[in-house]
């Protein structure tokens, strides 16, 4: 009777709080986290977010582009926090590694055309004279020529403010539109501008037409994008100008000098053509608008379409009258009302750990861009996103959060995966710009599909062709796409090793990546024997790709050894033989080419097989061994080199790099040992504390489409999930009280009686799962959503000793397999 009435209580708390339209969830959120890199002022090594404008998973991400001018480091959000400023964009990607995407759709303000060459634009690009401000659905930049810009945005247009210095010279607005990000340190995947068209109205005061661009990170074709945009006061001038084919971006080395471009010429009329439709190198165009001396102040907004120019005129009109306010209103509404409310934290002692949340809680819902009925490719009644920057990150955690706190959002994301292979024959692991590609490792929309079928995801999700979709993964080799940077098999999209694993079971050195994508191959197999077993024909179907989910065996070497211990991965030839020189400690340049994936071999990729723990431990020499080594990981000063982009901010030395994903679940491998689940709580609270902070920098690395970002709202609530398995590993939570949206219609609480971080008091004693006792340090996804009143409850209790109260048992290990 108590429970029933604590129940009660709470859920009329939590419902009351919920319909307090007044609490704004975004003043909790920074916009700067994550900008900035192990250099100051720049984004190497940095979250590479997006601090702009946006809504959640907007189609339009509004934002300034900048440069630092140091050719090894790439602004892939187009931002930097110092740099000039050298246009305001449309489309962005935000927390990407790699090489940049998008920096499209532009415009840059101006106050003289003295010194201004309008194809190059290092002659007008602007420093800013004060630090940008941001808040949710705003952003405001201050430039050296006087121009205050500031942006904001609805789902699929952009609305830009420019307040112009009462005595500049002139007031003009540039649109080049061949502008976009460039790329210094991955010349493979440069972006290119490929053609265009401009047309003006009468007066000046709409124009639009389309910019078709390539390249970028997933190495894409041309794509189309088209634009509609109107100012509310009309301009003086509106003249139209091209030039030849060149670089627009001369520090990227594909044009030397200080000033290559030649002048632009200026055309009569209201339209203008690059050239030949869809030609690669047709004429740089561009506009520039002058406006009355007496406008202090001009508004732009801006349209975006992926299909029409009159589509893109009618996304315009998702903002009325150019009214900033009422647009970042807007935006701040669907903020709270799609994504921040979701959780609520009713313990606002500790700050710096709420901003800290609710900011990573933002960050995990930029990306993938909602694109729905924006597919320019084929029609369907499927929902459709887009920039999916990838799941080779995402799988791990961010995709499993949806799963859990909005269902509705995975359901459209497993659909538009569905609805890929449906038309182009494959599902993406990477896909940006309506185009598949990169595969870091293995076809992770397995793992993706996986997860949501076993936490019983339907709605509108067709599961058989789920299924038909993963197999084309696990039996289908896609075309080799012959990536300079791995020719050995495709990039783009399925296992281009595959013809490897058919054969043998496991992926030799003959293809690029070999122990990664063993170990990936193997997660990718369990998941379709974990869908299989629903959805095949025949048990026979099921237990074969659980036979090869444990391939990964089949590259275990038990004598090598490395820090004292014996037993690791290793990159294996058909014959059986081990790579000469194999280090289980170097991947090189563990990129592309080398023998694993951002992280290392031996070490890091030994521990990524969740769904069979019990060979893993036993592999290792036992429970005991297993710990040694576990500790091992977390020991200062044992990594020797890097281990590929986007890690540890240049902060870590340890052989787990929080940087990077494939390390995600390691320092929570002790749940698995019984009575050891305190020290994943000490090695949670060391790694947050070490590597996240509300600094510019207090990302350990990028943040990936929201990867890390979610690893950290796990950890902060106590709980992180065994992905492509019902389970989710207990923690500890960082807050006494928080209550979580679940299931699409239930409710979870989390409370933590006697947390006290200052004394000490953060492991646990006790836990109580909706309302029993539990000495299990796991709980599963119908614990959480299965609530015959659907409230749930986790309740902790907290103190300084280091208990073994998680005797019971150990989480399981469903693909359990002995070769």
């Amino acid at each position: 009777m108590k429970l029933t009435l604590f129940v009660a209580s709470f859920g009329a708390a939590f419902l009351a709080r919920k319909a307090n339209a007044a609490f704004d969830y975004t003043s909790l959120v920074n916009l700067f986290i994550g900008t900035q890199g192990s250099v100051p002022g720049t984004s190497y090594n940095g979250g590479n977010v997006f601090p702009g404008a946006a809504r959640p998973f907007g189609a339009v991400k509004v934002g300034i582009d900048t440069t630092v001018f140091n050719l090894t480091i790439d602004a892939n959000a187009g931002y930097t926090p110092n740099g000039n400023v050298t246009a305001i964009t449309m489309l962005h990607e935000s927390g990407t590694g790699g090489a940049p995407k998008y920096g499209v759709i532009p415009q840059m303000p101006l106050t003289t055309l003295e010194g201004v060459n309008l194809l190059d634009n290092l002659t007008y690009m602007q420093p800013r004279t004060v630090n940008d401000t941001a808040s949710v659905g705003y952003y405001k930049t201050s430039l050296a020529n006087g121009i205050v810009a500031e942006m904001t945005a609805s789902m699929h247009a952009g609305l830009m403010q420019y307040t112009y210095p009462s005595d500049s010279d002139g007031k003009y607005l540039l649109a080049d539109l061949s502008h976009y990000l460039p790329t210094q340190d991955e010349a493979v995947a440069e972006q290119f501008y490929s053609n265009g068209h401009l047309e003006t109205s009468d007066d000046g005061s709409m124009y639009g037409g389309y910019g078709t661009w390539r390249g970028g990170w997933n190495e894409a074709p041309d794509y189309t994008v088209y634009f509609c945009a109107s100012f509310d006061t009309a301009p003086t001038s509106a003249q139209l100008f091209s030039g030849p084919f060149t670089d627009p971006y001369w520090p990227n080395g594909t044009i030397p000098g200080p000033n290559p471009h030649p002048i632009p010429t200026f055309v009569n009329g209201t339209s203008i053509t690059g050239g030949t439709t869809g030609y690669q190198y047709a004429d740089r165009i561009g506009a520039l608008f002058e406006f009355p001396s007496n406008a202090t102040t001009v508004r732009s907004k801006v349209g975006v379409s992926w299909i029409s120019y009159d589509k893109a005129c009618s996304f315009a009109n998702e903002i009325s009258d150019f009214d900033m306010n009422a647009t970042i209103y807007a935006t701040k509404a669907a903020w709270n009302d799609q994504v921040l409310s979701k959780i609520q934290i009713a313990d606002t002692s500790n700050a710096t750990r709420v901003e800290m949340f609710y900011s990573a809680l933002y960050r995990a819902h930029l990306l993938p861009s909602d694109r729905t009925g924006e597919n320019p490719y084929w029609q369907s009644d499927e929902p459709y996103y887009d920039d999916f920057y990838t799941l080779w990150d995402t799988f791990r955690c961010l995709n499993s959060f949806y799963l859990l706190v909005e269902p509705e959002v995975e359901e459209g994301i497993v659909r538009t995966l569905i609805d890929i292979w449906r038309h182009e024959r494959f599902m993406p692991d990477g896909r940006s710009s309506n185009y598949n590609g990169r595969v870091q490792g293995g076809s992770n929309a397995d793992n993706v599909l996986a997860d949501a079928y076993i936490k019983n995801l339907t709605g509108g999700i067709n599961w058989t062709d789920g299924y038909a979709a993963m197999k084309t993964d696990a039996l289908i080799t896609p075309p080799n796409n012959f990536d300079p940077e791995d020719q050995t098999g495709s990039t783009k999209e399925g296992r281009g090793a595959l013809p490897d694993w058919l054969a043998y079971g496991f992926v030799t050195p003959n293809f690029s990546r070999s122990v990664s994508r063993t170990v990936e191959y193997s997660l990718n197999d369990f998941s379709l024997y974990q869908v299989a077993l629903g959805e095949a024909q025949t048990p026979v179907e099921a237990a074969v790709f659980l036979d090869r989910s444990a391939g990964w065996q089949r590259i275990w070497n038990r004598n090598i050894s490395s820090l004292n211990f014996t037993g690791f991965l290793a990159p294996t030839y058909a014959n059986g033989s081990v790579a000469p020189g194999y280090d289980p400690l170097s991947c090189g340049s563990c990129e592309w080419s080398a023998v694993s994936y951002e992280a290392l071999p031996g070490w890091e990729y030994s521990w990524t097989v969740p769904f069979d723990m019990v060979s893993l431990i036993d592999f290792m020499g036992g429970a005991a061994t297993f710990e040694a080594r576990l500790d091992t990981m977390f020991i200062p000063g044992l990594k020797t080199g890097a281990v590929g982009s986007g890690g540890s901010n240049g902060i870590g030395t340890t052989l787990f790099n929080p940087g990077n994903e494939p390390g995600f679940s390691t320092p929570f491998l002790y749940n698995y040992l019984g009575g050891r689940q305190w020290k994943s709580v000490q090695r949670s609270k060391e790694v947050v504390d070490q590597y996240y902070s509300t600094d510019p920098s207090g990302l350990p690395g990028n943040s990936d489409a929201g990867a890390i970002d979610s690893w950290l709202m796990w950890n902060l609530l106590g709980l992180y999930p065994v992905v492509t398995q019902p389970v989710y590993l207990l923690l500890r939570p960082w807050f006494s009280d928080v209550t979580l949206s679940v299931g699409g219609n239930g409710t979870l609480r989390i409370t933590a009686e006697g947390l006290d971080e200052g004394v000490g008091s953060y492991f646990v004693q006790s836990v109580r799962v909706n309302g029993l006792e539990w000495n299990k340090g796991w709980v599963s996804h119908e614990d959480l959503v299965g609530t015959v009143d659907g409230r749930a409850t986790l309740e902790f209790v907290l103190g300084t000793e280091q208990t073994a109260w998680d005797t019971g048992e150990v989480p399981p290990s469903p693909g359990h397999v002995v070769l």
